[in-house]
């Protein structure tokens, strides 16, 4: 079997996070029974930065489980998200997982796959369907973005001392989840998603039989009508979903038991 899931925000502190990354962990190590590939679309983390002074200590319990799961030959697939771009090759030879810093369109048991966390997927056109105030904060979340993924500014973060570094970086992690807990934004409907309406201008241009993203914490299973499947994950720290693929490429959404 073939797993996707993403945005478990292990470490977050809006929430009891040490029993938090505990219940992620056994889901991992259940998938593990069957699993030939575990791909983690993106936010696994809820921060992340390997720094020059020091290498993360925390989520000891997550690294052991990952290395548990590679050490079986299970392929796992780390894509980063916009809570944990900042590994620099650390987490790679810590775990062994594959990690994936940009969307990957893969075939994987046959099918055509489009995989990417999701943030800064936007279609061309998207900024003409929405009033000013949305295209406000969708032109400072692509700022953000760009200042996150900036390779000057991720070095000069990197010096900083941890301690101070570990303190903005979980405390402005922490406001986010506690406004998204507060307020969460639910589907907005086929014309308005922008992963959706991203999904269907890249098929027009070239066809997959799944789009599989994360990022948005809600759960969608949309078939196109060019037969293409638009799947976002959900999340692993309130809905504890995921999608399993068998050996003929038939996709299913899923709920953990927790």
């Amino acid at each position: 079997m073939i797993y996707f899931l993403s945005d478990a925000h292990i470490g977050s502190r809006a929430i009891d996070y040490k029993a938090h990354e505990q219940v992620v962990c056994n889901c991992l190590q259940q998938l593990g029974g069957d699993a030939s590939a575990i791909y983690l679309l993106g936010d696994m983390f809820d921060f992340w930065y390997e720094y020059v002074w020091r290498k993360p200590q925390e989520y000891q319990l997550t690294l052991s489980t990952l290395k548990q799961l590679t050490g079986k030959g299970i392929k796992v697939h780390f894509f980063t998200g916009n809570h944990d771009i900042w590994t620099f090759g650390w987490l790679e030879k810590q775990t062994g997982v594959i990690v994936h810093r940009h969307e990957e369109e893969l075939t994987i048991c046959g099918k055509s796959c489009y995989l990417a966390h999701g943030d800064g997927l936007i279609p061309s056109y998207m900024m003409q369907i929405y009033p000013k105030h949305i295209q406000r904060k969708i032109r400072r979340f692509m700022f953000l973005r760009a200042v996150f993924h900036n390779t000057l500014l991720q070095r000069l973060f990197s010096i900083v001392p941890p301690a101070w570094g570990d303190k903005f970086g979980y405390e402005w992690a922490r406001r986010s989840r506690e406004k998204e807990l507060a307020h969460p934004c639910g589907y907005k409907g086929e014309k308005y998603e922008e992963l959706v309406l991203f999904a269907k201008e890249l098929e027009e241009k070239k066809h997959h039989d799944y789009y599989i993203f994360g990022h948005r914490h809600i759960e969608l299973d949309l078939q196109l009508s060019s037969g293409a499947r638009v799947i976002i994950l959900g999340d692993m720290f309130k809905q504890y979903t995921y999608a399993a693929m068998d050996d003929n490429g038939e996709l299913s959404t899923l709920n953990f038991e927790i």
